[in-house]
């Protein structure tokens, strides 16, 4: 927690909830990215 209130007095709220939000969608795209791979694979099988 110390460390999220030193980035925060360092660069500034708005980076810092940049900083956050990119974090938590690179999860999100993994499984985007999967989840299309799949579903390529699974149209080229269909074919």
């Amino acid at each position: 927690m110390e460390v999220i209130e030193t980035l925060i007095a360092n660069v500034g709220f708005p980076v810092a909830v940049s900083i956050y939000l990119l974090v938590r969608l690179e999860s999100k795209l993994e499984s985007l990215t999967t989840s299309i791979n799949e579903l390529s694979k699974n149209i080229i099988d269909l074919k």
